[in-house]
């Protein structure tokens, strides 16, 4: 394991290269906790903008009792957005984050997921607890060809004080976004302490804005005082890797 003892301060806008790829964002209006109208919309796509971000794939939730979209929901949504994005930006397109359940374990049955690109899908968890059938939530996905991408692990408080699951999940072939936003304070002291030790252990594979709002946006402007940047510089590559049209 490397041990880093001094932070860096750098600005986030300084560490994306250029054309960088966000994978996890709310940017679709009206349609879940995020943007609530097009005007907030563009809004925030102009904030991406400043940071350096220039492809978007966002992600609404699909979460069955509380954002019932469907894949069918999402893509008339995304024709409807994509104009006032691409004004702004090189690419946008929307894929889904996807609670897992057993709502969730249905929709990989019939194959009808929202992927990332190619086989990736975006999943999260209750931040009350994990799934019962988690490993097998994991198993049935890898079956049917897909590969999981674990939204910020950091903020699932039950893994904090069981730290080897992190571990156990990437053992079972699920990948780990980490949120940008935990490198502050934003979410927490315990949160940001699970973040920056999953960053030093190399647990990460790639980070998002998870971006709701402009709240949001103008905390991603913010310097951050980072112990691993030459990691997360890595991540960063590897989201332009994997996720560029």
């Amino acid at each position: 394991m490397l041990i880093f003892t001094r932070k860096k301060t750098v600005y986030l806008k300084d560490l994306f290269e250029e054309d960088h790829v966000d994978m996890h964002s709310h940017l679709l209006p009206g349609i879940d906790d995020g943007a609530k109208t097009t005007e907030d919309t563009v809004k925030l796509i102009d904030g991406f903008k400043e940071l350096g971000i220039r492809h978007i794939i966002t992600t609404p939730h699909i979460i069955q009792g509380v954002w019932p979209n469907t894949s069918g929901i999402i893509r008339e949504k995304e024709q409807e957005i994509r104009p006032h994005a691409e004004r702004q930006v090189s690419s946008f397109r929307a894929a889904a984050e996807y609670l897992m359940d057993e709502s969730f374990r249905e929709l990989v049955r019939e194959r009808d997921i929202l992927c990332l690109k190619d086989k990736y899908v975006l999943v999260e968890m209750s931040y009350i607890s994990p799934p019962i059938s988690l490993f097998d939530i994991l198993f049935d996905l890898q079956v049917a060809g897909y590969t999981p991408v674990l939204a910020h692990p950091e903020r699932y408080l039950f893994y904090h004080e069981n730290f080897d699951m992190y571990a156990k999940l990437k053992k079972a072939g699920c990948l780990l976004q980490l949120n940008l936003l935990s490198l502050s304070s934003y979410y927490g002291r315990e949160v940001h302490k699970t973040a920056m030790k999953l960053l030093r252990e190399g647990l990460l594979d790639f980070v998002g804005t998870d971006a709701h709002n402009s709240r949001h946006i103008e905390y991603l402007k913010r310097k951050f005082r980072i112990e691993a940047p030459e990691i997360l510089r890595e991540l960063i590559s590897n989201n332009k890797a994997v996720f560029a049209p």
